[in-house]
């Protein structure tokens, strides 16, 4: 069945089961690939393959012309724990400055919703799509991330490093998704028809530069293990038998490797559809999960223009050579660390190298 928002509302046994498909290509026919991806039929196919009595929701994250992207990952982390807020606060919705695809396609709260999740893509130079990745980044929120953005005023780092050494950080440092499945099932096409007899590059002069003894993975498959690994780091399960990969199109053309070529040319649909149908027997034995104590699913950002105004002030006074008395930045500028006194943060390295 079509996905009921509402359902998060009620108590765990009253409601539907729930899963969240999503197709993880870069590629749609909207943009300049002009085509749509393999990973988009993929997806279609599991909805309908999947139990009808389900809350069946699917998100394509192919790249659209002029629509937002999933923004990077501000690595707040690094800075401190408490500064990384459950959900993001790096980026909200609908914000004409910094648009979020993250956060304009509700994807926090959808995957709070979700019991499983079935993730499908395709390799891109031996790792995840770039959507992917930037998705899963801005997911690190999810694992021990703060839940209470005003004990650190939206974004203040002093405050957020003297919460974190605090004993009430205990609480609520933990993991807001655990508990959940995930599912991999990623595809390549062994370098298409790009590769030699020995496995190098046709087109590559320094054939010492490309040993293919030494590729990074034996099995294809293990491209997407840091996506498997950060989810089973947070408490989502990756069985390892719904962690698929499927090749095909190699020694082919990548024109002749497209979603209609691999519906009317390969088995991928025979192995795709065991794979799903592992999924729905796994996640059907486990049942539904209990919802975190903190949740993304009704969650209404706070307003902040106080501390936005207060933050832009510690910016220009800390580009003017007064930081925070005992902060990072002040260490580091009586270090002789980073050269980065300015009030143009957005000017370049190689702008001001070229001055």
């Amino acid at each position: 069945m079509k996905p009921n928002d509402a359902n998060g509302k009620l108590p765990t046994s009253e409601r539907p089961f729930r899963v969240l498909v999503i197709s993880g290509s870069d590629r749609r026919q909207y943009n300049c690939p002009g085509v749509d991806s393999k990973a988009r039929t993929l997806m279609l196919r599991m909805a309908e393959r999947l139990p009808q009595e389900w809350e069946i929701d699917y998100e394509d994250l192919g790249n659209v012309y002029a629509r937002a992207r999933i923004q990077s990952c501000n690595a707040c982390v690094s800075t401190s724990m408490a500064l990384c807020v459950w959900p993001c606060n790096c980026y909200e919705k609908n914000h004409s400055s910094e648009p979020d695809l993250m956060w304009d396609l509700d994807m926090y709260s959808r995957l709070d919703l979700a019991d499983a999740w079935a993730i499908v893509g395709p390799i891109n130079w031996y790792a995840p799509t770039s959507n992917l990745k930037l998705m899963f980044d801005r997911l690190v929120c999810m694992n021990g991330g703060n839940p209470d953005e005003n004990l650190i005023e939206h974004k203040d780092a002093e405050l957020a490093k003297k919460l974190e050494h605090s004993p009430e950080w205990e609480d609520l440092s933990v993991n807001h998704l655990e508990g959940r499945t995930a599912a991999f099932f990623c595809y390549g096409d062994g370098g298409g028809d790009e590769l030699d007899r020995e496995g190098r590059p046709k087109i590559l002069r320094h054939k010492e530069y490309f040993d293919p003894e030494k590729e990074p993975f034996e099995n294809d498959r293990d491209s997407y293990a840091p996506l498997v690994w950060q989810c089973r780091y947070g408490g989502v399960e990756v069985p390892d038998h719904l962690w698929r990969y499927v090749e095909f199109g190699k020694d082919q053309k990548y024109s002749d490797n497209q979603a209609e070529d691999m519906a009317t040319k390969t088995d991928v649909f025979r192995d795709f559809d065991e794979w799903a149908d592992g999924f729905a027997a796994f996640v059907t034995r486990k049942g539904k999960v209990e919802p975190g104590k903190y949740r993304a699913y009704g969650y209404e950002a706070p307003g902040h223009l106080k501390e936005d105004l207060k933050a832009k002030w510690r910016e220009i006074k800390t580009g003017l050579g007064y930081p925070p008395e005992g902060s990072s930045p002040a260490k580091q500028e009586e270090l002789g660390l980073n050269e980065d006194l300015t009030l143009t943060p957005k000017k370049s390295e190689g702008e001001k190298l070229r001055e």
